[in-house]
């Protein structure tokens, strides 16, 4: 049985703090204190994206983790991991968007990923299926100031005419447009749009490293700082993956005595007594031999990136960072891993939906091996980006989100983050509910928007959310609930839409049915 819990040092937490601030102090004394630049040149900035990778799924945050990430956590050690980091929304296109453009899904009415029109007791929010051509991406505030930038991979931002990559500020694109998923991993590819077909059997994964790898090289004869954006395709389904890695995990699970059904499957009520999620079987424990196949070959892929930064001598004046779009699917679509302790997974507001693994490599700035743990968002990259490359903020773009460059210089320095908010005001391919949230110090609020419920929990305490606190702080709860509504309020989020099919007219506390009116 693989048990998914976090590592945790057995020096007590002020001990701990302090020896890993006295740590970052040494490293901070081995190296300049210059902004990361070589010789005066802007720094360079490689961005890995993940598709459907969980925060459980890397070594760096589980240690019993089924898969093996040998090449991010080599990465982790070398830079800071980030452990309350979190996506905007727990589906890809939302999240997507807000690293783009620095701002919230729900100002930009990019809430759900493009298209998804599921409906249920109520018709979801209305919202683009675009990213809009207004917005300054952070690829075009980039471009602007003298960077060249590469895109390769899953973009989903919109249609390809007029809404692809280079419509937004990338030079060059290889395998970015409007489709979410390929309809397979090996060449011809299908509809991977931009991307001409490679050898017969080439892996997609290994492809979109091969095309950054390539981009690199050519970087290299130039004096222009660049902009590489490797957004994979991978953990996403299809589930498919080269077969020596497959047949090597079903041997591991084999070693493990992880083969047998009993113990793979679980539910929420069964767990957490709680009814949100009891429609839908749960995996619980990692041992999907293809996924962990494909999360290996992800691993791979980021590694030979790695490796050419060094090889071309471009490691210390790159900053390197890594996330994943939205939590590991546990709950649908081949259920392929577990997020456990997590709560949930990908389409759903709780941790495993929404909190994802995070690095930042910045070379003669951030402290190797250290471990932040200040909660921040996937809009706070814009700003983040700009000012490590020593330009103006636009503030007219990121509104929502805030540089944590101070955090990246320390990470117990002092540090003033308004509370996260989210708004999925949509029903899940993997059953999650409408929901809206606010993260606010270690407490956490969720509504469910349908019929106004509220549960609140302590993560710091209960990273699992298991009990539900609304009885115990009223006081807490209505604070955080008002801070919800007024946010919502400013941003011009949209609410769920009456439904003639069910006769339901108007979520929210006051929800009553066209039969009870």
């Amino acid at each position: 049985m693989i048990f998914n819990t976090p590592r945790v040092l057995l020096l007590p937490k002020l001990q701990r703090r302090l020896l890993v601030t006295l740590m970052a102090l040494v490293c901070l004394m081995l190296v300049t204190d210059r902004a990361g630049a070589a010789d005066g040149k802007k720094p360079n900035f490689v961005f890995l994206l993940a598709d459907d990778l969980g925060y459980m799924d890397v070594g760096f945050n589980n240690p019993n983790t089924f898969y093996e990430t040998q090449h991010l956590d080599r990465l982790a050690r070398s830079g800071m991991i980030f452990t309350d980091f979190y996506a905007a929304s727990q589906v890809c296109s939302p999240t997507r968007a807000s690293i783009m453009t620095g701002k919230y899904p729900a100002r930009t009415d990019t809430t759900n990923f493009f298209c998804g029109k599921r409906e249920e007791k109520f018709l979801p929010a209305e919202y683009n299926c675009q990213m809009e051509r207004e917005e300054v991406t952070i690829a075009e505030a980039l471009k602007e100031n003298g960077y060249k930038t590469f895109f390769a991979g899953k973009w989903h931002l919109g249609p390809n005419e007029g809404h692809s990559p280079t419509d937004q500020g990338f030079d060059i694109n290889k395998g970015g447009g409007e489709n979410g998923l390929p309809r397979s991993y090996f060449s011809p590819y299908k509809n991977v749009t931009n991307l001409p077909p490679g050898p017969d059997g080439e892996f997609l994964t290994d492809r979109l490293a091969k095309e950054a790898v390539l981009f690199l090289e050519s970087s290299a004869k130039s004096e222009d700082p660049f902009l590489l954006y490797l957004s994979f395709y991978s953990v996403h389904t299809p589930l498919m993956a080269p077969k020596h890695l497959v047949e090597k995990y079903k041997s591991k699970a084999e070693r493990m005595g992880l083969t047998q059904e009993k113990g793979r499957w679980g539910s929420e009520r069964q767990l957490f007594l709680n009814q949100k999620e009891d429609i839908r079987k749960v995996r619980i424990r990692q041992d999907h031999a293809t996924f962990a196949a494909m999360v290996e070959s992800l691993d791979t892929a980021v590694g030979k990136v790695l490796d050419k930064l060094d090889a071309l001598g471009m490691r210390d004046n790159t900053v390197v960072i890594f996330m994943s779009d939205n939590g590991g699917t546990a709950t649908s679509e081949g259920w392929p891993t577990s997020n456990r302790p997590l709560r949930g997974g990908k389409g759903w507001m709780y941790e495993g939906g929404i909190r994802e693994p995070m690095i930042v490599r910045w070379p003669k700035v951030t402290p190797p091996q250290t471990r932040c743990e200040v909660p921040l968002i996937s809009t706070d990259f814009y700003p983040t980006i700009l000012e490590i490359a020593g330009l103006p903020a636009k503030k007219e773009q990121a509104v929502d989100g805030k540089s944590f460059v101070k955090l990246l210089r320390d990470p117990f320095g002092r540090f003033e983050r308004a509370p996260l908010f989210w708004h999925y005001p949509h029903y899940s391919n993997q059953g999650g509910f409408p929901s809206s949230a606010v993260r606010a110090g270690d407490y956490k609020l969720i509504e469910d928007l349908e019929d106004g419920e509220l549960e609140l929990y302590n993560l710091r305490d209960d990273i699992s959310e298991h009990n539900n606190l609304i009885q115990l702080y009223p006081e807490r709860v209505e604070k955080m609930r008002r801070m919800l509504s007024d946010w919502k309020k400013s941003v011009g989020a949209k609410p769920l839409r009456p439904n003639p099919k069910t006769g339901n007219v108007k979520p929210g506390r006051d929800s009553k049915s066209m039969k009870e009116l």
